[in-house]
């Protein structure tokens, strides 16, 4: 089994951002995310931590705007619509899904197409981070998707759908499963590549896969108070050809792409 880990990727990466930030502080430029956190979901408090440490790492800023839980829909779009306004904010990051009081729609149609680091309104802006680092995974350990079959666990605006977007660009075949695909198993266990998105703490185990199969993990669960993916590493790991762990994979890579999208801010003159 070979373990896909996240941190080479990032490393691989880094020089690319260090010359790039060089170059932006020439000008006075540092660049900024505006992370905007409604509640305190623990997914998302660890995602946040994540981005902090490699935005610190360079140079960069990151600012947090924590809203209450019941925070209302106008206060939330006040706040975005302040965000745009600032020129020191190069990127913002809405983290979802929202509370089910909030409409992300209404959100899509206000965010700076500019600063919309991670994709949540104008299509013709940037990759959504996750499915764009699971991609930045596949092609640093030469995964070639032409031809393979896979199938994506979860149909999530924010992973499952536009990951099968950029897989099928790749020439791949993709099945998108949810609660209600029938056979879930079966489907899981006749890909070459299974991406485990479902939100679901350790959802898949040994029966959904096989051998000569690629497992990319993309969940970000607690089980018994531990930071834990989709999928139950351990009875995983060494019936699966390779697989991303949880910590240490697919999310390490993400907050090196949201950091990639918010230096190449379309605003600044060097991108």
């Amino acid at each position: 089994m070979q373990e896909l880990r996240g941190l080479p990727v990032v490393n691989s990466l880094a020089e690319k951002f260090k010359i790039q930030i060089e170059e932006l502080a020439k000008n006075n430029i540092i660049p900024k995310l505006a992370v905007v956190r409604v509640g305190e979901r623990d997914g998302d408090i660890a995602y946040e931590r994540g981005i902090i440490k490699r935005f610190a790492a360079v140079n960069a800023a990151v600012e947090v705007f924590a809203l209450p839980i019941d925070v209302s829909q106008d206060a939330l779009e006040e706040t975005i619509i302040t965000l745009n306004g600032d020129d020191g904010v190069h990127g913002i990051i809405v983290f979802r899904p929202l509370p089910k009081h909030l409409s992300a729609e209404r959100l899509k149609t206000i965010i700076s197409e500019e600063k919309d680091v991670d994709c949540m309104g104008n299509t013709k802006s940037y990759p959504p981070c996750t499915p764009q680092a699971v991609i930045e995974i596949l092609d640093y350990y030469g995964v070639d998707l032409t031809g393979k079959k896979v199938t994506i666990v979860g149909r999530s605006p924010v992973v499952g759908k536009p990951l099968a977007m950029l897989i099928l660009d790749r020439n791949a075949t993709v099945t998108i499963c949810h609660t209600k695909t029938a056979d879930i198993v079966g489907e899981c266990k006749r890909a070459d590549i299974l991406v485990a998105s479902a939100g679901v703490a350790k959802m898949i185990d040994a029966d959904y896969v096989h051998g000569d199969q690629i497992v990319i993990d993309v969940g970000i669960n607690y089980a018994d108070g531990k930071l834990c993916g989709d999928v139950d590493y351990e009875s995983v790991a060494d019936k699966v050809k390779a697989i991303t762990p949880v910590p240490g994979g697919v999310g390490t890579v993400t907050t090196s792409v949201l950091l990639k999208h918010t230096i190449n801010y379309r605003g600044n003159k060097y991108v």
